[in-house]
């Protein structure tokens, strides 16, 4: 990084004070892969648990079509559980599955692609994380109600420097075959449905990510052991994905570092080791990285660079970044309840103009101001509203 970008990442200048010229990169035309999107914005995959028996409905295609009016090129929906057994851990969160869902997601594909922007359904298995309150979604409340199980590589759940404790079932070959075919018979519902192409969740501590990190993942078969044996199971998915929707589908591969169990918990620890997880991800057939960091600022492996700028430079694919985005005020972090900091919208333009990255998600900012890209755009960033924690109730 030279000192001119340097000086650019340390300046002061306000959000307030920039102007569409300095903005003016972000609204460029970016070809992703299949896809030609309008601009660099994304609306950031967010879950609302808003869609009763796992129905999207009218509700949720205004919400996703406005943000799409609001100027995002690209819009990643919440997380959709696939159809199995032990995918979901949430009530009222979005199924890829079933002639009802998938006639509400044609209702949302419709609403965003009226807009001009493009759209990818993220696919979700949660593994091994607890579950909450999910009654009803699989079978009649009652007393003979049970819960679907948890499966993940090997059983155990934890964090760094807290103990890996019994926790679901550890997955059999058979499991993690049925689990392959669940990930692609959703990518196949989505594309039936209009969708541009999928997201796999495979961050924040959920089954894939189970896999790739060795804390979760003891296994000592061909899905544990040596780095390339644990990210099998996401190769194995990207593949089989692949084949059955055609090159021009869009595949993106969201990644992270943190857990939801633990901020500390590290996939990488080298550069080298993420250059061989990203070859194995792009030859199975990942178009896009998205790149998971609590705040975009965040760096990795010692250097000034973020996880998403690594990740474009070692895999030769387009990232997105994401977190904290353009936030103002005091709000609380998405996941956690942890305050965090004005983020500079400045930063991040430096950072994008360097080429760190290819895309800018916008999460909670997007949620409070669904016309977010409009008004950076227009230069009428003071008429941003700052985070306010109540639009977490609404579906607007």
């Amino acid at each position: 990084m030279n000192q001119n970008t340097e000086a650019a990442l340390g300046a002061s200048t306000s959000i307030e004070a920039l102007s569409p010229a300095r903005t003016a990169k972000l609204f460029e035309a970016v070809r992703i892969g299949p896809l030609t999107l309008n601009n660099r914005i994304v609306m950031s995959p967010m879950t609302r648990t808003m869609a009763p028996a796992g129905i999207p409905g009218e509700a949720h295609a205004h919400y996703y079509g406005r943000r799409a009016k609001g100027g995002a090129g690209l819009i990643i929906t919440e997380g959709t559980w696939v159809p199995h057994d032990a995918a979901a851990n949430e009530e009222d969160v979005p199924r890829m599955y079933g002639v009802a869902a998938l006639n509400g997601w044609r209702q949302v594909v419709e609403a965003v692609h009226a807009e001009g922007a493009s759209i990818l359904a993220q696919l979700w298995h949660v593994g091994q994380m607890k579950q909450h309150t999910i009654d009803g979604l699989y079978a009649p409340k009652g007393a003979g109600y049970r819960p679907p199980r948890r499966v993940g590589p090997s059983g155990l759940f934890g964090g760094i420097g807290k103990p890996m404790t019994p926790d679901g079932e550890p997955a059999l070959p058979a499991d993690l075959d049925a689990i392959v075919e669940a990930y692609a018979k959703a990518a196949v519902n989505a594309q039936m449905a209009g969708f541009d192409g999928i997201e796999l969740h495979a961050a924040h501590g959920y089954l894939l990510d189970q896999f790739f990190w060795p804390g979760t993942n003891r296994r000592d078969d061909r899905w544990g052991g040596a780095l390339r044996n644990r990210a099998r199971l996401a190769a194995d998915v990207i593949a089989e994905i692949r084949r059955v929707t055609g090159v021009h589908f869009a595949i993106s591969l969201r990644i992270s570092q943190w857990k939801v169990q633990d901020f500390d918990a590290k996939n990488f620890n080298t550069p080298a080791e993420l250059a061989e997880f990203t070859a194995i991800m792009v030859d199975a057939g990942v178009d896009i990285f998205h790149c998971s960091t609590r705040r975009f600022w965040d760096t990795e492996f010692g250097s000034e660079r973020n996880l998403a700028a690594w990740t474009k430079e070692l895999s030769g694919k387009p990232a997105i970044t994401v977190g904290a985005v353009g936030m103002t005020g005091e709000h609380i972090d998405t996941l956690m309840g942890e305050a965090s900091h004005v983020a500079s919208l400045d930063r991040l333009l430096a950072m994008l103009e360097h080429g760190d990255f290819d895309l800018v998600a916008v999460g909670r900012g997007m949620l409070v101001n669904p016309d977010w890209a409009n008004k950076v755009r227009e230069g009428r960033i003071d008429e941003l509203r700052n985070w306010d924690r109540s639009v977490l109730n609404t579906l607007i």
